[in-house]
Parts: C-alpha cells; sequence; structure tokens
C-alpha cells in the first residue's frame, strides 16, 4: 500500500495519481500560459498542484472533481472568489455550462486519469466549438497514438476521430518519478486546439465514426473487408482507394472523402 500524501491516501478506483515534482509544475504553467481573467477549468484537481498557480494566474478557477475528501480540502483552502467547485464524474459533467459563458474563450486543462482517458476524451471533444485550447496529462501510449499518422503503430480510431477535431501536437513527457503514487507508466502532456468550422468538412460525422470504427476494428483485415456493406468495388474504384489496403494506410482526408461519398444527399 502506499503512503498518504499530504494525509491523503490515493484511491485506485479514480486512477488518483498526484503531480509533486514541482519543476514539472512549472514547465506545464508555462505550457498552459493562461492570462489574468482568463475562463479555465481543471479536470481532476487532485491535491492541487496545479490549481493553486492556475488561480494566481488566472484569478478563478472552475473545477471538476469526483473526490468528496478532496472537494473538502478545496473548499477550505479556497474562497468562492477563488473557485467554484463542479463535484462529480467529468465524464457526465456538461462542459458547455462552461462554454457558454466563455465565449469560445475557454481552456481546459487536467492530469486525466489513465482508466477514463479515452472515453473522456471523446466526451469533450463534444464540446470543441465553445472551447479555445485543451492542455492535458495522459499516459504517453494514449498521447503516441492521439498524434500519430498514418502507418504508424500507433495510427488508428482515436487519432483519426480527434484528429478531425483537433490541431494536436505532443508538448514533452513526465516521467513516473514525477508523480506519487509513481504510476508503472510514462506520462505526456498534449494540447489539443479545435478546428474552425471551416475546417470540419465531414457531412455526417456520425457516419464518419462508424466507418473509422468499421476500419480499425479487425486491424489485419482489408478494406474490401471491413468496410463490406458500407463501400463496394465501385465506390473504392471512384475514390481512387486500393480496396486490398488496410485501415491504417488510410490518411483523415481518405476517412472524410469514403464518409461524404457514402453520405445520404442532404
Amino acid at each position: 500500500m502506499s503512503r498518504p500524501i499530504d494525509g491523503h491516501l490515493a484511491r485506485k478506483r479514480f486512477g488518483q495519481n498526484f503531480l509533486v515534482d514541482q519543476n514539472i509544475i512549472r514547465k506545464i504553467i508555462a505550457a498552459i500560459a493562461v492570462k489574468p481573467g482568463e475562463p479555465i477549468v481543471e479536470i481532476g484537481p487532485g491535491l492541487g498542484a496545479l490549481t493553486a498557480p492556475l488561480i494566481n494566474a488566472a484569478g478563478h478557477l472552475h473545477v471538476v472533481e469526483i473526490d468528496r475528501d478532496l472537494i473538502a480540502r478545496l473548499k477550505e483552502k479556497y474562497s468562492a472568489e477563488q473557485i467554484t467547485i463542479h463535484e462529480g464524474d467529468a465524464l457526465k459533467f456538461d462542459f458547455g455550462t462552461l462554454t457558454q459563458n466563455a465565449a469560445g474563450a475557454l481552456k481546459v486543462v487536467g492530469n486525466l486519469p489513465y482508466n477514463i482517458s479515452t472515453p473522456l476524451l471523446f466526451h469533450l471533444a463534444d464540446y470543441a466549438a465553445g472551447v479555445k485550447e485543451m492542455t492535458f496529462m495522459l499516459q504517453r501510449e494514449v498521447v503516441d497514438r492521439m498524434v500519430a499518422d498514418p502507418d504508424e503503430e500507433a495510427y488508428g480510431r482515436l487519432g483519426v476521430m480527434l484528429q478531425y477535431r483537433f490541431h494536436m501536437a505532443k508538448l514533452f513527457d513526465v516521467p513516473p518519478g514525477a508523480f506519487h503514487p509513481a504510476p508503472k507508466v510514462t506520462s505526456a502532456i498534449v494540447r489539443l486546439i479545435p478546428k474552425a468550422a471551416s475546417e470540419l468538412d465531414c457531412r455526417d460525422e456520425a457516419l464518419l465514426a462508424k466507418i473509422v470504427t468499421a476500419a480499425f476494428g479487425q486491424r489485419r483485415k482489408t478494406l474490401r473487408n471491413t468496410l463490406k456493406g458500407i463501400l463496394d468495388d465501385a465506390g473504392f474504384t471512384t475514390l481512387g482507394i486500393n480496396p486490398g489496403a488496410r485501415g491504417e494506410t488510410l490518411s483523415l482526408a481518405d476517412f472524410v472523402r469514403i464518409a461524404n461519398f457514402c453520405a445520404v444527399p442532404a
């Protein structure tokens, strides 16, 4: 069993690993570059490693936290003028309540729990239109999948769907020793900037998601097999896409072309 930190024992069910390295904390805060008065929300503030410097920089901070003990600590330490606490699961939180007031300027930050990182990223993508920028710490393997290019081993559904909605960049790695308790994996910082509406040229995003999921569902099978019932040989020929290729060879633009070709005319 790991030792408590600042009187709090990390809970495995919440995926808690607390950032304690001050140099890494300063580096993350510099990357976020929050300005006074800028609307910002932190997901999973934990013991407040990023919370205090974010409040100092912005003046006020929204946080989403599920752990009642940590919520109580936040309420003791900060005033209502400094912090607004949204109690509950980030996977169920309506970030639209914040983006509406932020007029597209909201920054979202957090050390995302490994156990819910992928579904949480997809949940946050639904609010991209109201967000200026997202900066997250995630398992390095997840970040590598997010920014991967076609034909790379890490390239898959997560990367394609997030790359459709965001411009993304991996900023730097964070070693296990920067946390308590130390995780068994290396983490990384990633920045996501929502794309402009003019860049989102897919006519049916639900169909795009269906096609991408099918293409990567059985990675060793060819597109002719994985997209059977979605795109026939004539369609492949029209689009100039080899039906004998596999999903990982297609670019985001290729997937969008397939989705637009298959979409029911408006």
